[in-house]
């Protein structure tokens, strides 16, 4: 299934290595869909669901090796599941945009090629288990050593994967500029080098086609 929102809906989501600023850009165009009238939820991965929440914390807290690939694999479709069913797919059934910080093409990434060739895996559980990809995604490409540093300046506790070092974000964002040539109808990819808003407008600038269809409400503010 190419599309999540076959009801009316549109399933947006973010790509990008750690520090890209794809949380700021799902959180921007959230409040700006918003602003123009429509009726949005805005949510992020892994977590999103009161369960998706609890896997969070295993998958993204604690040593780099405290799971296998395989593992995690397992444990985000598990969560992303819980997503789909309690968060997404009721958004999307009742005409809302959904604006996601990561899917599942970061578990493609980061579990598919960080640690062994797992990708074939994560495609056929995603299959199986998940069955429905964005409408559109927008990757928010940022060079390796500058978006590591970003990540690393935050200082949370949520910081396993940017303990695998700046290696593994050279490989990564490879990784996502290779998705993103794999599936050119869906991506989107903008240069996140520059300011804020200005990613914020290119985002809405690309987003703008698939925007007039769709149904609004009372706009905000």
């Amino acid at each position: 299934m190419s599309g999540a929102s076959p009801t009316g809906g549109l399933f947006l989501t973010f790509e990008g290595i750690d520090g890209s600023g794809k949380s700021t850009q799902a959180r921007l165009l959230a409040n700006a869909l918003r602003d123009r009238g429509f009726d949005v939820v805005l949510t992020r991965e892994p977590g999103g669901s009161p369960g998706a929440e609890q896997i969070r914390s295993l998958v993204l807290e604690g040593d780099p090796d405290r799971w296998s690939a395989e593992t995690e694999i397992l444990l985000f479709t598990a969560a992303r599941r819980d997503h789909l069913e309690r968060t997404i797919r009721p958004a999307l059934a009742a005409g809302k945009i959904v604006v996601c910080d990561r899917f599942a093409d970061s578990t493609r990434m980061y579990q598919g090629l960080s640690r062994g060739d797992l990708r074939t895996l994560v495609d056929r559980l995603h299959a199986l288990m998940i069955g429905c990809e964005p409408d559109l995604t927008f990757l928010i490409d940022m060079d390796p050593e500058t978006g590591l540093a970003r990540a690393l300046s935050r200082r949370t506790s949520e910081e396993r994967f940017e303990g695998f070092g700046a290696a593994m974000q050279a490989r990564m964002r490879d990784g996502f500029l290779g998705l993103a040539a794999e599936f050119p109808d869906r991506f989107r990819t903008v240069a996140g080098d520059r300011p804020a808003e200005a990613v914020s407008a290119e985002v809405l600038r690309l987003l703008a086609p698939r925007l007039e269809a769709l149904p609004r409400g009372v706009p905000h503010g």
